[in-house]
């Protein structure tokens, strides 16, 4: 399967830049203010961790794939010489983030990508990948900066092939759809709507230091209970005013 969905407005390289210098809690922050999903939504949940907490946070478009790894497949070879998947994912505007839904009903068992398909994902200008699945050779993935995010290791790609590509996918309980735009690090992946991704860096600026502002209260001299039940009043009251 390939994909036949109309591509979004991709944003400027710029705020692409902007949002790789904002670690993931406040880019979910900032997302918050906009109102454009339940607050419970639009990210990935614990089952798909971060494997390399040191590495700088992920930021880029997906290209989705689908695979099985426990039972071989009906018809040609179970791992590396379907290349196909790579032309949907060089579709996507670069930088790229590889989205694999294991669809088995225990995922994790074999490992898609490795360190062969590490590199192959690189020198197509793929930044880094997130499955549902297992991930393996991450010392290699390490060497090369491209993050993983994944729900375990595994020492095998047993039977891993592609199952189709280039559509929506579900990992972790996150919908992604291709070209979605991630924002991931040590704390989880998050799609970010592409309507309010330029104006995240100045919203998540602004929040910063008003959250600055009262941490350095928590920190000094002045600090009661009292007080602090009105700078926090005074803070919602500036949020509620920006949104009226």
């Amino acid at each position: 399967m390939t994909s036949n969905s109309t591509a979004p407005n991709f944003i400027d390289p710029a705020a692409l830049a902007q949002l790789a210098q904002l670690d993931a809690c406040t880019v979910a922050n900032a997302i918050e203010t906009f109102g454009v999903r339940l607050r419970n939504s639009g990210f990935i949940d614990p089952s798909v961790r971060c494997q390399f907490d040191d590495l700088p946070p992920l930021v880029g478009y997906a290209a989705t794939v689908r695979i099985r790894t426990t039972e071989p497949p009906m018809e040609g070879d179970s791992y590396y010489y379907r290349l196909d998947w790579l032309q949907h994912l060089v579709s996507v505007p670069a930088p790229r983030v590889l989205v694999v839904e294991d669809m088995d009903a225990h995922p994790g068992l074999g490992c898609f990508v490795g360190d062969v398909h590490a590199n192959i994902l690189v020198a197509l200008g793929c930044a880094g990948m997130v499955t549902n699945g297992a991930v393996r050779n991450v010392e290699a993935a390490r060497a090369l900066h491209f993050q993983m995010f994944a729900h375990n290791v595994s020492v095998s790609h047993a039977f891993a092939h592609v199952f189709d590509f280039g559509g929506t996918v579900h990992v972790g309980g996150l919908q992604v759809r291709p070209a979605d735009l991630l924002h991931g690090d040590r704390h989880g992946v998050q799609t970010v709507p592409n309507e309010i991704a330029p104006k995240i860096p100045a919203v998540a600026q602004r929040m910063k230091a008003e959250e600055k502002a009262l941490i350095d209260f928590c920190q000094s001299n002045a600090f009661s209970l009292e007080k602090l039940r009105s700078e926090v009043d005074a803070l919602r009251d500036k949020r509620m005013n920006r949104k009226g």
